[in-house]
């Protein structure tokens, strides 16, 4: 099975990938998800979201949001959005999975305007959350999976530009 791993900083467009990939009927789980359904069952209580995550990598090792991820993988391809690690890049290639890491980037600029305009509950709230958060996701070894993918789309176009040539990529690994 094809795995698809997607990675990028929060606002780079990860959503925007999804949904063309919804749209070609992939399916696809977002490890983000995984944290909120944790966090809101309980096990999180008394820390933000973050905090819960890095906790959890912390007690579980830095592979425990993948393995949690693979328990739900299904189909002939299968995308998986919000890599953090190289320790989750290993841990679906020992699925002997085909994996393909796509990374989506964005200015911080045009990351920040984007995370405030969604105004989902973790938005930042100023400048300096928004750094707070791009450090702690850093420090999870994002910056070194966005490094090594094997293919990087340039977020910094039109929306309908981004979907063209999201969609493009899509069809050829599928």
């Amino acid at each position: 099975m094809p795995v698809i791993v997607v990675t990028g900083m929060p606002g780079s467009g990860k959503e925007e990938f999804l949904s063309v990939a919804r749209s070609m009927g992939i399916p696809f789980l977002r490890m983000g998800d995984l944290v909120r359904e944790a966090h809101a069952s309980g096990a999180g209580a008394g820390s933000s979201l973050g905090e819960f995550a890095s906790s959890e990598r912390d007690r579980h090792g830095k592979h425990i949001w993948a393995e949690r991820a693979m328990r739900r993988m299904h189909g002939k391809v299968f995308l998986v959005d919000g890599c953090r690690s190289m320790d989750e890049v290993m841990a679906y290639r020992g699925l002997g999975a085909d994996i393909v890491i796509v990374g989506i980037h964005a200015s911080p600029g045009a990351r920040y305007e984007r995370l405030v305009r969604r105004a989902r509950e973790d938005a930042p709230q100023n400048i300096d959350e928004f750094d707070v958060r791009d450090s702690r996701e850093l420090s999870w070894g994002l910056g070194d999976v966005l490094a090594l993918a094997d293919i990087m789309i340039d977020n910094s176009s039109t929306l309908e530009d981004f979907h063209e040539r999201s969609g493009e990529l899509l069809r050829r690994i599928r």
